[in-house]
């Protein structure tokens, strides 16, 4: 099963996909996607997903022709994302908000650590 929210502002369209990405949920998703994604930025959350199948896979391809960054925080959609060759935004869920990180770090490798007193 599959749950699509739409998150839609002026620049930015969100697609927050949970659970099975499989079948014709993604073709649905596919068609529901193609209908918005001319109109500007699309940005699809992988987070809550669970399972990719073949058509799944060729569906978040056919998004990344359109230009989509993904939201792939787990080590699992992650490698989904590397292996068809996606945008991964970086700090993924920072990007949500449609704002990038406070300090202007797009990498969180340069996060300083508390030191021991």
């Amino acid at each position: 099963m599959l749950r699509v929210e739409i998150c839609d502002s002026a620049e930015t369209l969100i697609l927050r996909l949970e659970g099975r990405f499989t079948g014709d949920d993604a073709e649905h998703t596919r068609t529901l996607a193609a209908r918005f994604a001319a109109r500007g930025k699309l940005l699809v959350d992988l987070t809550e997903v669970v399972f990719i199948d073949a058509v799944g896979e060729e569906t978040l391809s056919f998004l990344g022709q359109f230009g989509a960054r993904f939201v792939a925080p787990n080590s699992y959609v992650l490698d989904v994302c590397e292996r068809l060759n996606l945008d991964v935004a970086p700090n993924g869920s920072s990007y949500l908000s449609g704002e990038p990180p406070a300090n202007g770090d797009r990498s969180g490798a340069n996060r300083s650590k508390p030191r021991k007193g």
